[in-house]
């Protein structure tokens, strides 16, 4: 019966409930005008009060509905009175006063003026109960319908006590307690909640069947704000965040849009070069062009700069189908503007009938290859994959380019080729090998390679894995204290590869100019200093992001080289030298490249890997990997 009772209650109209309201006004006109005739006289005259006074009491209830009606009063919700609320009826209490004292001076004795003003005060004090008696049943009403939310409130600051407040009258979520750091309100009890320590958490969680935890501290930055609620979710707690103010009231976006992105030629240490175009366009433009690799961040970039030489067409060859739609869909409104064709290529430049049949049909005349797995740790895993897609893919796409008569064939090397300790650095070695060999051999086609360091930008550099973990709270992770490396713009790098390309005359070893090396443990600090949070060490124990040094990874190098022997010759341009380097005879070449697909061909890792043990100067493959291919 109570259920039925609960149910039909809380399912009544707006406009019903509204009259509930304004019946509940009408009520304590009565009620008032009884209590102030009980503590005014020395008797109640009751046959008075509903004979003479009767009609002045039925018109006084009549311009308190209209009073009410007007002042909107029945439409406050319950659970919105504020002062603004209380207010209104304030002004309701001194309205009825006065119309009461009016009618009793036209229709009946008047009575003392002190009776008045405290019928109005009364009147008020009633009015103003009511309203919390029926919001404590409309809230029991709704507690009895279903299952509440509980909550936990972590901050009781001046956030979480305005939310406690907020929260009290809500349907369906219940706050138990509040927990915080600061030592000076624990214990107190803010919104009729105990304020408790962080440490109970486990505690309170299971005395109070907690549900959730509400972070309530915008003011908190959001690396530490992240490691809170990591901390809360390992514990197997739904965990939200009550948003800064900024966010509420939509002024969060403006904020965010009105800073401007940094740069990423600010994390070199130097100026960018002033770059210009005439160099190298000289050997693109009109042309039929072929990037392999087109849809990585270097390719991408390559086919964005070549678009700019107005090539006749530019041919995007890439293995990854969502990478190659994402690079057609950006290139092909630049492409249209020029007039030059776009043609997306799908496939690995391992497979020799695809690549044969893509340089005849579309007569390419230049070509990129900047076609590789760059990713140390992920070649180091996958050592075999990685030296023939690396090295037998060089191999094969440069074979046919000098069969189809290209005109320049220009490598993307790195310099971790460079007396390299992992697979990845040795198989670049390796194709540097394979187009040198090729270069001394082919009067028909420029062959010729650049190599450079890391790019800032690119897939899986340093700083957008920076930000992210920046992002979910730190911390941020440096494989040493001492590691250094090279960097350089990707806008700066490739423009500096065309330039390169259009100096070419056959089998040079380009290397770029990039700056001097910087220690990355620098960079980390640099990148979580601008993003406007302050690096946690001994110095700064309540810093909001800690660096975090894992160890070197298997086959990394403290510091990286760009050049194998000692001398270089300058070029046209200052930031780039040709290296004077050695190089292996045909036989050589052949025999390894002979050795790899056997390697291939059985998917023996270990033949793999001997095949640049032998061949790579400086290579020695580490002992973990070796292990795990014996086992």
């Amino acid at each position: 019966m109570m259920k039925r009772l609960n149910n039909f209650l809380i399912s009544l109209s707006r406009s019903r409930k509204r009259a509930v309201l304004l019946g509940v006004d009408l009520v304590m006109v009565l009620l008032a005008y009884l209590f102030t005739f009980a503590v005014q006289h020395d008797r109640l005259v009751v046959a008075d009060l509903f004979g003479k006074n009767g009609l002045v009491l039925l018109i006084l209830m009549a311009l308190t509905a209209a009073i009410s009606s007007f002042l909107k009063i029945p439409d406050i919700r319950l659970n919105a009175y504020d002062a603004s609320g209380m207010g209104r009826i304030a002004i309701l209490s001194t309205l009825v006063a006065v119309c009461s004292a009016a009618l009793h001076q036209i229709g009946t004795d008047g009575l003392a003026i002190g009776s008045y003003i405290v019928f109005g005060i009364v009147y008020f004090l009633f009015s103003a109960a009511s309203r919390v008696v029926l919001l404590e049943l409309v809230m029991s009403m709704y507690r009895r319908k279903g299952p509440r939310c509980r909550v936990l409130i972590y901050g009781a600051g001046t956030t979480g006590s305005q939310l406690a407040r907020a929260l009290a009258a809500h349907k369906t979520i219940e706050a138990v307690a509040f927990v915080d750091d600061n030592t000076a309100l624990q214990g107190l009890s803010i919104a009729g909640l105990p304020v408790r320590r962080t440490t109970e958490i486990a505690e309170i969680v299971a005395e109070k069947r907690v549900d959730r935890v509400l972070l309530a501290m915008p003011s908190l930055s959001h690396p530490k704000l992240t490691q809170i609620a990591r901390r809360l979710e390992r514990n197997g707690l739904e965990v939200q965040a009550l948003p800064s103010f900024a966010q509420l009231i939509g002024e969060e976006r403006t904020l965010l849009e009105k800073l401007v992105p940094i740069q990423p030629a600010h994390f070199l240490g130097r100026k960018a070069f002033d770059r210009s175009m005439d160099f190298a366009c000289s050997h693109v433009a009109g042309k039929s062009v072929l990037v392999s690799g087109g849809g990585g961040s270097i390719g991408l970039e390559l086919c964005r700069q070549i678009i700019s030489c107005k090539p006749s067409k530019l041919v995007v060859f890439e293995i990854s189908e969502y990478a190659l739609f994402e690079a057609e869909r950006a290139l092909r409104p630049f492409a249209q503007e020029v007039g030059a064709e776009i043609v997306p290529v799908l496939g690995s430049v391992t497979e020799a009938r695809l690549v044969r049949r893509v340089l005849q049909d579309h007569a390419i005349r230049v070509l990129f290859h900047a076609a590789a797995y760059k990713h140390v740790p992920m070649v180091e895993n996958n050592p075999l994959v990685g030296l023939a897609n690396n090295v037998l893919g060089t191999w094969t796409l440069a074979r046919e380019a000098r069969e189809a008569g290209v005109e320049r064939f220009i490598l993307i090397s790195s310099d971790k080729a460079v007396r390299p300790t992992n697979v990845m650095g040795a198989s670049k070695r390796l194709a540097e090998l394979v187009v040198q060999d090729l270069a001394a051999r082919s009067p028909g086609t420029v062959f010729a390679m650049v190599r450079f360091g890391n790019v800032l930008g690119s897939s899986g550099s340093v700083i957008p894995l920076f930000q992210e973990q920046i992002d979910h709270g730190g911390p941020v992770t440096v494989t040493h204290r001492e590691v250094t490396r090279f960097f350089m713009t990707i806008e700066e790098a490739v423009s500096l590869v065309l330039m390169a390309g259009s100096f070419a005359s056959g089998g040079e070893v380009f290397v770029l100019d990039m700056g001097k090396s910087r220690r990355i443990w620098d960079m980390a600090r640099q990148v979580i200093e601008d993003a406007g949070y302050t690096v946690r060490d001994d110095a700064n124990p309540d810093g909001d992001i800690e660096i975090e040094e894992i160890g070197l990874r298997p086959g990394e190098k403290l510091h990286e080289e760009l050049l194998i022997g000692e001398g270089h010759v300058t070029t046209p341009h200052e930031k780039i030298f040709s290296a004077r380097e050695a190089r292996l005879s045909e036989i050589e070449v052949a025999s390894a490249i002979r050795a790899l697909r056997e390697a291939l061909a059985t998917g023996n890792d270990k033949a793999a890997l001997a095949v640049a043990e032998r061949w790579v100067e400086g290579y020695r493959p580490s002992q973990p990997l070796v292990a795990s291919v014996k086992s």
